[in-house]
């Protein structure tokens, strides 16, 4: 189990893989504001609403300032392949070994239809621009986020 990270704490660094391939790093949008939302899977209902939400305020979060990276533990292609089939706009990247997602604290025991098991818990952190956290949001849920987020921080 991973620890969850606070207000104020530094941005684990990371550098993963975007849909294409390319590596991405938070180190890459020094000078923004991030936020940083972990899924559990592609191409499945809830994260496929999730990733829309995200997708259809990506215009709303970058006029306010803020990029947007989604983290999951696929592979390269099957992110790509959830790009084209929902269309997509926000970055996502893979990170199959979960070390990022750890790092996060967005890993760890689950519950689904009364069974207990350890996989990626749905957080969204905020990042500010100096790469310290400026909101910890963890066990959300798919439907509904992206507003939350939106008048949480006041766009």
């Amino acid at each position: 189990m991973s620890e969850r990270l606070q207000p104020g704490d530094t941005a684990p660094a990371f550098t993963l893989p975007d849909a294409d391939g390319n590596e991405v790093s938070l180190a890459d949008h020094k000078g923004r504001k991030v936020i940083v939302y972990f899924y559990p899977n592609a191409l499945t209902p809830g994260c496929t609403k999730q990733a829309c939400d995200f997708t259809d305020n990506l215009d709303v979060l970058a006029t306010a300032g803020y990029d947007v990276i989604g983290v999951s533990p696929d592979k390269p292609e099957k992110l790509a392949k959830f790009r084209e089939k929902e269309n997509l706009k926000v970055t996502l990247v893979g990170d199959p070994d979960t070390k990022v997602i750890e790092s996060y604290g967005a890993y760890g025991e689950k519950k689904n239809y009364g069974k207990t098991y350890v996989g990626v818990i749905r957080s969204t952190l905020v990042v500010d621009e100096a790469g310290k956290i400026e909101h910890a949001f963890y066990n959300v849920k798919a439907t509904g986020h992206v507003a939350k987020i939106i008048k949480d921080l006041g766009i």
